[in-house]
């Protein structure tokens, strides 16, 4: 059994049954309940939270977590296992009834003015891979420096006090656990952030895909009740998620695609099983990026819902963003990848919305951190609200903004590997690509080429895999492809 516990950009994520097992899921528990009991700012008598308590007019007289897990094998008996380790630590714990995305959770621990929440969830991770989140009381993913503190505080596999607490699966050993369906608060949500009445006129037909996931319970409740005709697919239980990895990308909604085409649909829309990303299919059958939607959806609420402020996203997230951006007057900021940094900025309150090319959005008036239920009704709604499809708007967008086209690949390296290439371009970085002068280099995260004439090409890291990822966009359709051959030549040269 592997005893390590190691935290990527969104938590702990390992092998079920290897690295993440009942053992590591209560070792977690306890060192997140010493935090949550110590820690001078994010704990419970912390400075952070009893200002965030005082901002919502509540006082907690004990600390409470939330407690929630995806469709994965043995995420729900996982839960368990972590509630109870909470409960023998004096802490309160309300856990899902039924499987719980992580945005929903990341609401309720906000709405409830918990100090913190817990999912169990692999989240697009393939089918034998499950990880704990711990969300932070402002309704986001923890950040470096809570995980550091959380990590500090995990007793070893075989300290004593790990025996104070069943490992049963499938049992909750305290009348102190409160059992709830968290849904009926969310949907509320949405529907406060959509515009619900046009949804109703709108007569509009969506396909859903949950890929097996959480969202199987959120999707089809919120638009029926709106008036909209729902066709669904992999709406049930499969812990192998149908034999494919579950992401919302294009070839895991070939499925979702055919739907919309064969049934005539106004659109697709998909999440991962915990709902933290998303993706769109149009009533064409093809995939929308996210580089596509995201820009589109700031115009949207810009113009249709007047919302105002500042607007941040990952450093290789597409530049029509800046397009957006600058036509409204709103200030934009880069970040390194991973939307932990987006988050940071989106608690501030001072950004309408922030986004990451790999399908995440966030809002403002709503949770710091990505919402991929969220960003699928935005969509619908910006359809309803315009009266188009999705078609349609975008022809308009484009006769406002620069059509960009975009590429992404990863090649698997060594970490020896990866650091020489990554040590290799600071040094000595190319100064010109594809016979084009390199204007100005990005060093946000990894390497970020920008060309005379806006094209970029990108080399960074992974920061959860062996990998080099290589991104490249151009309004030029086939530049982006050449641009990442020209990649793969730097590296090759380098190794």
């Amino acid at each position: 059994m592997n005893e390590t516990i190691k935290f990527s950009t969104a938590g702990f994520r390992a092998v079920t049954a290897d690295g993440l097992t009942a053992l590591n899921v209560q070792r977690l528990a306890y060192g997140i309940s010493e935090h949550i009991l110590e820690h001078p700012f994010y704990g419970f008598e912390g400075e952070g939270y009893k200002k965030h308590c005082q901002a919502q007019g509540k006082k907690m007289k004990k600390p409470l977590v939330i407690v929630g897990f995806d469709t994965r094998f043995l995420s729900k008996q996982l839960a368990y296992v972590a509630a109870n380790a909470f409960v023998q630590n004096g802490i309160s714990v309300k856990i899902a009834e039924l499987p719980l995305p992580t945005p929903v959770a990341e609401w309720t621990v906000v709405n409830e003015c918990a100090v913190g929440g817990l999912v169990i969830t692999g989240s697009e991770g393939e089918y034998f891979v499950n990880g704990v989140k711990w969300i932070a009381y402002y309704g986001g993913i923890a950040n470096n420096e809570i995980m550091s503190d959380i990590a500090q505080r995990i007793p070893s596999p075989n300290a004593q006090i790990l025996k104070a607490s069943s490992t049963e699966f499938g049992e909750l050993n305290s009348a102190v656990v409160v059992s709830k369906d968290f849904r009926k608060a969310y949907l509320a949500r949405m529907a406060s952030l959509i515009n619900t009445r046009a949804l109703k006129t709108a007569k509009l037909k969506i396909a859903v895909d949950p890929l097996f996931g959480s969202a199987k319970n959120y999707f089809r409740a919120f638009l029926e009740k709106y008036g909209v005709t729902v066709e669904g697919i992999h709406e049930e239980d499969d812990v192998l998620f149908g034999g494919k990895t579950p992401n919302a990308g294009p070839v895991s909604l070939q499925e979702l695609s055919k739907l919309v085409t064969s049934k005539k649909m106004h659109l697709g829309i998909a999440c991962n099983p915990d709902c933290d990303k998303f993706g769109i299919i149009d009533a064409d059958g093809k995939w929308v990026s996210s580089n596509e939607i995201a820009p589109m959806l700031l115009d949207h609420l810009v113009r249709n819902k007047k919302q105002k402020g500042r607007v941040c996203r990952s450093v290789i997230t597409s530049n029509l963003v800046d397009q957006v951006a600058k036509a409204h007057g709103l200030m934009l900021r880069d970040t390194p990848v991973g939307f932990k940094y987006i988050t940071e900025l989106m608690t501030s309150g001072q950004y309408v919305m922030g986004m990451e090319e790999s399908g995440g959005i966030a809002i403002s008036h709503h949770i710091p951190d990505k919402d991929g239920l969220l960003a699928c009704l935005l969509v619908i709604d910006m359809l309803a609200t315009e009266k188009k499809n999705l078609k349609q708007l975008k022809k308009e967008f484009y006769k406002k903004y620069n059509q960009l086209f975009d590429q992404k690949v990863s090649i698997p390296k060594t970490e020896t590997e990866i650091n020489r290439i990554m040590e290799r371009l600071d040094i000595k970085p190319p100064l010109s690509i594809h016979k084009m002068s390199v204007w100005r280099i990005d060093s946000t995260d990894g390497f970020k080429f920008i060309l005379k004439g806006g094209s970029w090409l990108a080399i960074r890291p992974s920061s959860t895999e062996h990998l080099i990822r290589l991104y490249a966009e151009a309004a030029d359709e086939k530049l982006p492809a050449l641009l990442i051959k020209e990649g793969k030549k730097i590296i090759d040269s380098i190794l």
